[in-house]
This record gives structure tokens, sequence and C-alpha cells, in this order.
């Protein structure tokens, strides 16, 4: 076997049995919140964590929706999840406010409307 003979397939050359190119597979697509639906979000908890309600959160974003789930203590199970399922938006509405026994606060297509079942005013009797 000559040099040649080596460096001919690397120059474009065929070679018998020679291995087949596949594509990286295409990434799963994702549901996400975009910007003003996660800063609407972040307002409200931001105001809740500021009146001692809240203290933490998590974001999760799976093919088939979005959630935002929000903690007294980290080591809980969440208090609520805001959830964004597109496969909704044209029947019930994309966005939904869950509390922990999975009992639907809220839905709705507008998310504001939806997150103000979690901004009410607690009322204080003297």
């Amino acid at each position: 076997m000559s040099e040649g003979d080596i460096a001919e397939p690397l120059r474009g050359g065929s070679v018998q049995g020679s291995a087949h190119i596949v594509p990286f597979p295409a990434a799963p697509r994702q549901v996400s919140f975009d910007r003003s639906e996660l800063q609407a979000i972040l307002n409200l908890y931001g105001r809740m964590v500021a009146a001692g309600e809240w203290r933490d959160y998590a974001i999760d974003f799976l093919p088939e929706k979005a959630v935002f789930s929000i903690f007294r203590r980290t080591s809980e199970m969440p208090l609520y999840r805001i959830e964004k399922d597109p496969k909704l938006a044209k029947k019930q509405g994309a966005y939904s406010v869950i509390v922990s026994t999975g009992l639907i606060l809220k839905r709705g297509h507008e998310l504001a409307r939806v997150l103000r079942v979690l901004d009410k005013p607690k009322v204080v009797s003297a």
C-alpha cells in the first residue's frame, strides 16, 4: 500500500464501504414564555416576595407547555403553577393558574387577566 492509496480518500476520492453522514436530529421544540409574559409573571412574583408571601420559583420549558412554579419554601411542593399550553389557546385559553392540589383557579386567553387571581389584596381586620 502506497502513500497515495491512503491519502486519496481524504482528497474526495471514494472508498468502498465508506461511512454515510447522518445529520443531527432536530432539537425538540419547546414551549416557552416570551419576554412580555415573563416580565408580567416576574413583576407579580417580585411584589409577592416583597410582601413575604413567596420565596422561590422554578421555570420548566417542556415540549407541550411552559410552567412557572411558585414556592413558599424551596423544599415544598409549589403553591401555584402558571402554565402556558398552546394547544388550549383556541379553546379555553393558553394560560392557567393551578393550585398545588391540581385545582385550576383561573384559565384564559390573556395572561394579565389570569394573573389577577393571585394579585388580589389581602383584607386586614383590626
